[in-house]
């Protein structure tokens, strides 16, 4: 999804925006990112339209921060909002100096800090979710036997 909020067109006006690196030129939202989305951050404003705007809004604002320093593909919005992003370079899309510009996808959304506290550590969060389900197939596995 391109910027449709944009009054005018015109040479100084950037139609990417900077972000940890990147130039983000359009935005790309997964189906299970969309999923999510409907089931954990809001039910009513689902679709790819509203949530493509809040992204290019937030992104615009400076809003999203990376979770961790290091890491490269969960990001915090609004200090609340935890999603999992990746960026790949659009081919034959550059900008006026001829930097590549990226396009982020979006690939889900863990949900809220604020309504689900485990989302405040997500190493132990994810370890936590490894030992579950390592467990399961360890239960599983006995009853097939």
């Amino acid at each position: 999804m391109r910027d449709k909020i944009m009054n005018r067109w015109s040479t100084y006006e950037p139609f990417f925006v900077e972000f940890n690196g990147y130039k983000i030129a359009d935005i790309v939202i997964t189906s299970h990112a969309l999923s999510r989305w409907a089931e954990r951050v809001e039910n009513e404003a689902g679709g790819i339209e509203p949530i493509c705007s809040f992204l290019w809004e937030t992104l615009k604002d400076h809003r999203i921060q990376p979770y961790y320093e290091h890491e490269k593909d969960v990001y915090l919005i609004d200090e609340d909002l935890v999603m999992v992003a990746e960026f790949v370079e659009l081919k034959d899309e550059i900008d006026i100096a001829g930097n590549p510009l990226h396009k982020m996808i979006i690939v889900t959304f863990l949900g809220k800090v604020s309504e689900d506290i485990q989302l405040r550590d997500l190493k132990a969060y994810y370890s936590w979710l490894r030992h579950s389900r390592r467990m399961t197939l360890v239960k599983h596995g006995r009853k097939q036997k």
